[in-house]
């Protein structure tokens, strides 16, 4: 069973940057697929903003924050990064990271797909 606790959020300016971590216990990251979602104020749903597949390496991003932010991974650690660089407004949101099932090593848009969750960490964008 992995676990996830994410950590890193904070209030920030627009523009500025921030990292996200998700430190992960349990089963190394090279056998499922990883994903940070978040949920906006009021919303129901939380959307995908990053994945990274763990069969090939490939990452996908929200067409909202390609070029922006940067999902990565640091196996030795066992954790997770999301990397965000010129954070607006509309980035506020609390955070989450998630994994897939062992052996699910390809990215899903959709959150039904992943089994583990963090916590959340807010991020709030504002001046």
């Amino acid at each position: 069973q992995v676990q996830l606790v994410d950590s890193g959020g904070g209030l920030v300016q627009p523009g500025d940057s921030l990292r996200l971590s998700c430190e992960v216990s349990g089963p190394s990251l090279d056998h499922y697929a990883i994903g940070w979602f978040r949920q906006a104020p009021g919303q129901q749903e939380r959307d995908g903003v990053a994945c990274r597949s763990s069969s090939d390496g490939m990452t996908y991003y929200a067409d909202s924050v390609k070029g922006r932010f940067t999902i990565s991974r640091d196996n030795a650690k066992n954790t997770m990064y999301l990397q965000m660089t010129n954070l607006k407004p509309e980035d506020t949101a609390v955070y989450f990271c998630a994994a897939r099932d062992v052996s699910y090593y390809y990215c899903s848009n959709y959150g039904r797909d992943f089994n583990s969750w963090g916590q959340g960490t807010q991020v709030t964008v504002s001046s």
